[in-house]
């Protein structure tokens, strides 16, 4: 079983998973970027994030680099370079234009639920940002990334809720008809086109598992 945690393309628990290889990977092509702005990074916003993934690249490290996490809900702050506020992605209006440096956010478009509120948040992180870097899971990936299974998104949506409800198949465990009902109707997953339609001015960064497309980014920060 460890072999095969290893292997998965789209597990973050193991931190020898192929998953987290390339999460690290990304982050270091992020990075090194970053380094390539002249005035440098000083304020970072995170929409959807939560401060244990900076924890854990030693931002705390960094004084000069302040860390605003935006989320659905606050969480405790425990050093002094980040802050926590409540909000939507979709509505950064209390932001000024260009008021962040970079606007970062992981696996967290594809939970809108709508195409308009995608068209929303991508906008929003385009307007608040002087650079942006968003990341989403490749609609077209083998596997999807939420229920760890093959080819799932294509499934009828009748069969998905079977599959979800009556079996252990998804991650081990059954949801009820409502928490599947409710996880499903939230996603909503891109591919490289609707991407780029979204951030038109943006390069991608394509990620490759197996040999295939797993993550798609869009951003506009130097080479």
């Amino acid at each position: 079983m460890k072999i095969l945690d290893r292997l998965n393309p789209v597990n973050y628990d193991n931190p020898n998973s192929i998953a987290n290889k390339l999460r690290n990977k990304r982050f270091a092509f992020l990075e090194e970027r970053i380094k390539k702005i002249s005035p440098p990074v000083l304020k970072i916003l995170d929409v959807g994030g939560e401060q244990e993934f900076w924890i854990s690249r030693n931002y705390y490290n960094y004084p000069n680099i302040h860390i605003t996490i935006l989320n659905l809900f606050t969480e405790k702050i425990v050093h002094p370079n980040f802050s926590s506020v409540q909000g939507d992605a979709t509505n950064m209006s209390n932001y000024q234009d260009g008021e962040f440096d970079l606007v970062f956010s992981n696996s967290v478009i594809e939970h809108l639920h709508s195409k308009e509120k995608q068209i929303l948040m991508a906008n929003e992180a385009q307007r608040v940002g002087k650079y942006h870097f968003i990341q989403t899971p490749n609609k077209y990936f083998i596997v999807e990334p939420h229920f760890l299974l093959p080819l799932f998104n294509f499934l009828p949506r009748k069969l998905q809720i079977f599959i979800l409800t009556k079996t252990k198949l998804s991650r081990g465990t059954k949801r009820t008809k409502d928490s599947a009902v409710r996880f499903l109707s939230e996603l909503r997953l891109l591919s490289g086109k609707e991407m780029k339609s979204l951030f038109p001015k943006s390069k991608i960064y394509k990620e490759r598992a197996l040999g295939l497309v797993k993550s798609i980014t869009a951003h506009n920060l130097p080479d």
